[in-house]
């Protein structure tokens, strides 16, 4: 999930660095309400090597790794693949999106738009139930997106998914009541928006504007997140269990609209960070799917009918902090981008699991026309020759000396931040390398998991790898993530001309003016290197061929809600 993604007017946009998994990026459901009450009981622990009590004699338990503990499951704080994928399971929104790819009904079972585009009106399912059994209504969805502008609790896609409605300006002020959000009654919401926005549908069915339960929130604060028995929650599984550091342990909610069709009797997340740890709870069965495989294991997989390779919408890239000297110097970040060989970290250190990116945008970002982004961007030519890397790295040599930098002669020592997951060790010692050609002196620093996001938002560090998976493929959804107000700018960039692009492609309704907009954007990302883009992503993983009617979307999410467990 990692991750101003807005298009569609509206102010500034946020982003998802969910889109970001641990190993991607770094961008994106007893049989009465008291039996569900009581099963909601915790079992919270500091005790990592708890495990599971055992099942019932006949439950179908799913036990996977998607990843290690999540920052968040907070529908509006969440911003990474591993909390959107739990998250995916235990809430719902108002729409879907189904196997293929398409909008589906949801909590609103129906809906509509105005013939201008600036009103939708969903029409919700009778009888919606949250996990303890007491009733959902319209005024729960108004209650939650209202909670995701609110300035305290500081939701980093706010701007993403709200920016277009009416009063959002307002309403992040902290005036509420401004969001044009309305309960028509208990079963129809009325949204206004401030200008058309053709994918609104798809921010719809985002989990950031999931429903979360007033009551609950109000009574236990941010805590409400962090434990089973408080964790109330809409979707097809609720957490009845949680042992940090362990799992996560979601069952059927039998108050889930479509509880019939839910087939597992539950779903444990199993909360490893070691990649090897992950590879031999697969081989010995413990788990049945690992997204986190070790990457010196790849060579011997490929071919396996259980390794899965399988194309996303995204961008693996590194930020640096533009607050910082001397990465404040467009010269000295064009410089390290231009000595890394794209080619070799994605062919070989990553094995040829990802793609060499040429551009920001790669393949899957779908233009105003409908044709691929990525072939109108820069007049049809790559923006970095990837095939010579030889001739990159001499440019890169004389922009570090125009910035006062002769073969690195001055520059400071500098660290580079990542978290030890997939391929992301090996890129950062291949970086002190490849920049040590420079003259730069580059240190890595390894952050646990838990911790990098929050430091990386934060802007404490120099460099550091990050990425991004698109929450729906409207270019927006990416670019907006370098627009100087959004929450997951991580490295702060700010450029007044960017800036003006982004704002164009919110306001204009001329299609042509939106595209050239939005490739204006991407010139000047690059020219001025924003960030570094390094690779393209695909997702890989491991998986049992007991598992059926599972499938994984191009936005990074695995879906496991319609699954079984073969016999």
């Amino acid at each position: 999930m990692v991750f101003g993604l807005t298009a569609c007017g509206g102010g500034n946009t946020d982003s998802n660095d969910a889109a970001e998994s641990t190993d991607a990026a770094e961008t994106t459901e007893g049989d009465d309400a008291a039996d569900a009450a009581d099963a909601a009981e915790s079992t919270d622990s500091s005790d990592e090597g708890a495990e599971a009590p055992a099942t019932a004699s006949g439950e179908k338990i799913l036990s996977v790794q998607v990843g290690p503990d999540p920052e968040t499951i907070d529908p509006a704080l969440n911003s990474a693949v591993d909390g959107g994928n739990m998250l995916l399971h235990s809430f719902e929104c108002l729409l879907t999106v189904d196997q293929d790819g398409k909008l589906a009904p949801g909590q609103a079972e129906t809906w509509e738009t105005s013939e201008d585009g600036l009103t939708w009106t969903f029409h919700l399912r009778d009888g919606l139930k949250w996990s303890d059994g007491t009733d959902l209504t319209a005024n729960d969805f108004v209650y939650s997106w209202k909670r995701v502008c609110d300035p305290m609790v500081a939701a980093p896609y706010a701007e993403t998914v709200l920016a277009m409605v009416e009063g959002y300006d307002k309403a992040i002020t902290g005036d509420l009541d401004a969001l044009q959000v309305v309960a028509q009654d208990d079963s129809t919401l009325v949204v206004t928006l401030n200008a058309p926005c053709s994918y609104f549908g798809s921010l719809a069915a985002f989990a950031t504007l999931s429903p979360v339960q007033q009551a609950t929130i109000e009574a236990n604060g941010d805590a409400w997140a962090t434990s089973a028995e408080t964790y109330i929650s809409n979707g097809p599984f609720y957490v009845s269990e949680w042992v940090p550091g362990s799992y996560i342990l979601m069952s059927k909610n039998p108050n889930y609209w479509n509880a019939d069709a839910i087939k597992l009797d539950g779903i444990k997340w199993n909360l490893i960070e070691d990649a090897n740890a992950s590879y031999s709870a697969y081989q010995t069965g413990e788990v049945l799917f690992i997204k986190d495989v070790p990457t010196e294991e790849i060579p011997s997989l490929e071919g396996n009918a259980d390794f899965y390779v399988d194309p996303i919408i995204g961008t693996y890239y590194l930020s640096l902090n533009t607050q910082r000297e001397p990465f404040n110097d467009p010269l000295v970040r064009k410089a390290l981008s231009l000595a890394i060989d794209r080619e070799y970290v994605a062919g070989t250190l990553m094995q040829g699991t990802y793609t060499a990116a040429s551009n920001f945008m790669g393949p899957g970002w779908i233009d105003t026309d409908g044709s691929q982004f990525v072939d109108n961007a820069n007049g049809g030519q790559p923006y970095i020759d990837v095939t010579n890397h030889e001739a990159n790295v001499e440019e890169a040599k004389k922009l570090l000396a125009d910035a006062g930098y002769p073969d690195g002669e001055g520059f400071p020592s500098i660290s580079y931040s990542t978290n030890d997951a997939g391929y992301h060790k090996v890129v950062a010692e291949y970086l002190q390398q490849a920049w040590g050609e420079l003259g730069i002196d580059l240190t890595v620093d390894i952050v646990e998991w838990a911790s990098f996001t929050p430091m990386r938002r934060n802007g404490d560090y120099d460099s550091a790898r990050n990425g991004w998976v698109g929450d729906y493929s409207d270019p927006s959804n990416m670019l907006d993530l370098l627009y100087s107000t959004n929450g997951n700018n991580d490295g702060k960039f700010n450029n007044a001309d960017y800036d003006a692009a982004m704002e164009t492609s919110r306001t204009t309704l001329d299609a042509a003016e939106r595209s050239e907009a939005l490739h204006t954007a991407e010139d000047i990302l690059m020219e001025e290197t924003g960030c570094i883009p390094v690779a393209y992503y695909n997702d890989f993983w491991l998986q049992s061929d007991k598992i059926t009617g599972s499938w994984h979307s191009p936005y990074g999410y695995w879906y496991f809600m319609y699954a079984d467990i073969a016999e």
